[in-house]
């Protein structure tokens, strides 16, 4: 991968795209082991691009490979919105609209520092389980080693997030293509990620369940 470019066109590259972009997005419509399965998807797609495969995986129910990533991401998710959440609710229990709008604000920041820390959690875990995705110090010296390159990549992975929910002004059936496509993206970023921080002879993802988020 020779730019942070290219996440977004080499999905486009594999012949069969089409078709299991739109199949891992009918099973994405799954709640809980859909998503799981996605995740796993992702996984398989870093592991693609890595080797400079500009193929996609097949489409499946990948819960073995997406498990770790899928509850490693939840668990930060949750973590970081609990501090605006509380104050949210504070406010709105006491009819304050100062409180309110200081958890929303806080909400607000908070998820900017995740998708700050979202290529090193996502890299972290991929390589090491949930050993690399709880690893703060590892997870936070990356991403604060080459600030740029970490603002780049959070960024992207963020506009990959709004390419994702796009899908819904088609009546939500633009989804299934939508959401696999940001993931397909996503899994482009990340391996751009590896590339610039530690050169892509890295070492690869951890053994077991969900070597990797994913």
């Amino acid at each position: 991968m020779t730019s942070v470019g290219d996440g977004f066109a080499w999905p486009f590259q594999d012949p069969q795209w089409f078709s299991k972009i739109v199949v891992q997005g009918l099973i994405a419509i799954i709640p809980i082991v859909g998503w799981i399965a996605l995740a796993g998807w992702l996984v398989m797609t870093i592991d693609n691009y890595r080797t400079g495969r500009r193929e996609l995986p097949p489409a499946g129910f990948h819960l073995e490979r997406g498990i770790v990533l899928f509850l490693v991401y939840l668990a930060y998710a949750i973590v970081f919105a609990i501090p605006g959440g509380i104050i949210q609710g504070a406010g709105a229990s006491n009819d304050s609209p100062g409180l309110q709008a200081l958890g929303n604000l806080i909400s607000f920041a908070f998820s900017i520092l995740l998708a700050f820390l979202a290529p090193s959690v996502i890299l972290h875990t991929y390589r090491a389980g949930f050993n690399g995705g709880f690893d703060l110090s590892g997870i936070w010296q990356m991403a604060t080693a080459n600030v740029t390159n970490s603002i780049i990549a959070g960024l992207l992975i963020w506009v990959a997030g709004f390419i994702g929910g796009l899908g819904i002004i088609l009546c939500c059936v633009g989804l299934l293509f939508t959401v696999p496509y940001s993931m397909a993206i996503i899994a482009g970023v990340v391996t751009w990620y590896e590339q610039i921080t530690s050169g892509p002879a890295a070492s690869g993802p951890a053994s077991g369940p969900a070597p990797l988020p994913s």
